[in-house]
């Protein structure tokens, strides 16, 4: 019993009027994925370049794209990006084994939803999946308001075993009252669920990620459902995404439409849509059988953020960046009995790619859960981040999901990085250093990524460093992050550090040789008068107008870093070092080969590097050690740590 609504009714009618509006886009967009190559132009530039960069959180041979050179039909670039789509997406159905256990643990989350009226009385259902520990996402259409779900059940394990016998239900009521969010225009519910953390473990939940770049048009999606209130069924790659508008996806089927509230995968299982309505197809030359819409999850997210919540819900909403730590049960023979719901696990001797979770040395693609620098980890003083002037405020790139002021800032793991969106470069970075906690992480192969907060025409990714001796120089140094309770918690900062917005072009000798430089932050933290063996750095590129071009890209000649500590006394120090590259780079657009030279690191006064940067930096000048000398016009070079003013 499926009973239609009002609501549903409404809702579909919307989605109709939607795909009639957007009939002569689809169709275009239908007719270049039929063209060999085509996917990479079927879509906006911006969203294939996000959608192969994220692709390379799961095949390590994908290397970025830049989206410049797709959107001047740049023909390797066309031909680069094509290639990587063809060969993963469109993979005439042959996926690794590992994406049908990716989709057990999925379908786990999934339950039917049971739509009960104040009586009690059964009066439809629909689909709903668990997004985090406590919390289920359906459909507004399926559970309008707190009232509604307050008389309502959710489902697990409504399907049949491996044996093909049906497996032991487990059925929860919900929990409004704990929290109960939802949007009409949307068409979503979420609201926590009646039961303990320890009962619904076994099913562990579906998280959601805001990122962009996880489908784009040409993609092939899956829905897993309860279709009609039957038992859990799933569309195998059946749905094909033909179009992206700003709230919705719109993707075809020649099956069953899907169950309202059914969550929407992509081949990576990650969610990238909410199913809630349905189109006939019946007599469109583009279709044979329906045109399904699902709402995107960053818009679904994008509202939960702009919401008020009071303490106890924001900390359950909070738990929607949680990663699941689902250990899949057992499988056994029969089917299994009851107890935890028994699954089909495989065991292959060759790498088997679990869901959405990335390993060690990959970035984790959730970006709701970094804190960033923290402007009160020295004990005793704040050490803010460095102001922006009057000049460089509007400069600044916007990070597009930035939960609040100010919107420039995007924060890492232990560290945050502010960009130039004309220099397509780091203004600077902030990091926090903990050396009680700090950990030696293996350096796995590098493995670099844009930033999908940041617009991809505002940073620079891979196509600088094709064929030349520039190295992707980092700016945040791999290790400084890489510190906390858990080595899981120190990989995190140092897998965050190979973004693209935290790197900068740099000649490969710069940080190949051994110099002062390199062993600033290690000298201060582990040799100076430093309490609490913590340090709070801040680096950049000076950014000067008068760089040199390379490849449409300004080279910094000059890098600098700010160092804040605090002494046994209780005092902050703030020193400050310049180093140049001008020697190494100068000439490279003329030359065939790079010019070498020597370069040097100098101690300056802070308020030097604030004259070069345009950055104010707060209390720091009178921290620093240099600041009362007659000699702090002149700077003094660093040969070796003896010669360091601390």
């Amino acid at each position: 019993m499926d009973v239609k609504t009002d609501r549903q009714s409404e809702q579909e009618q919307a989605a109709a009027a939607r795909a009639a509006e957007r009939t002569e886009e689809r169709q275009e967009k239908i007719a270049l994925l039929r063209k060999p190559g085509g996917i990479a132009e079927a879509d906006e530039p911006s969203r294939v370049a996000t959608r192969i960069d994220r692709l390379g959180r799961y095949y390590p041979d994908v290397r970025p794209v830049s989206p410049a050179a797709i959107a001047a039909g740049d023909p390797e670039a066309m031909t680069a990006a094509g290639a990587i789509l063809e060969r993963i997406v469109l993979t005439n159905d042959l996926l690794g084994v590992g994406y049908l256990e990716g989709g057990v643990a999925a379908a786990s989350a999934i339950g039917r939803v049971n739509i009960r009226n104040a009586q009690g009385r059964l009066v439809g259902y629909g689909t709903g999946s668990l997004v985090s520990p406590e919390l289920l996402l359906t459909n507004h259409h399926v559970l309008p308001d707190a009232a509604a779900a307050g008389f309502s059940i959710i489902e697990f394990d409504y399907q049949d075993g491996i044996d093909g016998l049906p497996r032991p239900v487990r059925a929860f009521a919900l929990d409004p009252d704990r929290f109960f969010a939802a949007d009409r225009s949307l068409d979503f519910a979420l609201v926590a669920v009646k039961a303990t953390a320890d009962e619904l473990r076994p099913f562990g939940f579906n998280r959601l990620i805001g990122s962009e770049g996880k489908a784009i048009v040409g993609d092939f999606v899956t829905i897993v459902q309860h279709p009609g209130g039957g038992k859990k069924q799933v569309a195998l790659r059946e749905n094909r995404v033909v179009d992206v508008l700003e709230n919705f996806l719109h993707y075809e089927t020649d099956t069953e439409p899907g169950s309202s509230g059914s969550p929407v995968f992509n081949d990576q299982w990650e969610i990238v849509a909410l199913h809630h309505a349905s189109v006939p197809a019946a007599g469109r030359a583009e279709y044979g059988g329906f045109l399904n819409e699902g709402i995107r999850v960053s818009k679904l997210l994008k509202f939960l953020r702009a919401q008020a919540f009071t303490p106890a819900q924001q900390a359950l909403l909070d738990r929607l960046s949680t990663r699941p730590e689902r250990a899949l049960p057992t499988a056994v023979a029969n089917g299994g009995g009851g107890g935890a719901s028994p699954v089909l696990t495989l065991s292959m001797p060759f790498d088997i790619r679990l869901r959405a979770e990335p390993a060690a040395g990959r970035i984790d693609p959730d970006y709701s859960n970094r804190a960033g620098y923290d402007p009160d980890f020295l004990p005793g003083h704040t050490v803010p981040l460095p102001g922006l002037s009057a000049e460089l405020l509007p400069l600044a790139a916007i990070n597009r999901q930035a939960p609040g002021e100010p919107r420039y800032v995007l924060p890492y793991h232990h560290f945050s990085v502010v960009m130039h969106r004309e220099r397509r470069l780091a203004m600077f970075t902030a990091v926090n250093i903990d050396g009680r906690t700090s950990r030696s992480l293996r350096r796995e192969a590098d493995h670099w990524s844009l930033d999908p907060r940041v617009a991809v025409t505002e940073q620079i990714g891979e196509e600088i460093y094709r064929a030349n001796p520039l190295d992707r120089g980092h700016l945040v140094r791999r290790l400084d992050p890489a510190w906390g309770a858990t080595e899981a918690v120190a990989q995190l900062g140092n897998d965050d550090t190979f973004h693209f917005t935290n790197c900068s072009p740099q000649h490969k000798d710069f940080n190949q040789n051994k110099t002062t430089w390199a062993g600033l932050e290690d000298y201060v933290l582990n040799n100076a008068d430093n309490f609490d063996l913590k340090v709070s750095v801040v680096t950049g590129p000076v950014l000067a107008a008068d760089d040199d071009q390379y490849r449409g890209v300004q080279l910094p000649r000059q890098f600098w870093k700010v160092v804040a500590m605090v002494k046994k006394d209780g005092s902050l120090s703030a020193t400050a070092y310049l180093l140049s590259q001008a020697e190494l780079i100068e000439g490279l657009e003329a030359a065939t080969e790079f010019d070498y030279g020597a370069y040097r690191t100098f101690q300056v006064p802070v308020h030097r590097i604030a004259e070069l940067t345009g950055l104010s930096f707060g209390d720091l000048p009178a921290a620093d050690p240099l600041a009362g000398l007659e000699s702090t016009s002149v700077a003094q070079e660093i040969r070796t740590a003896a010669d360091l003013t601390l």
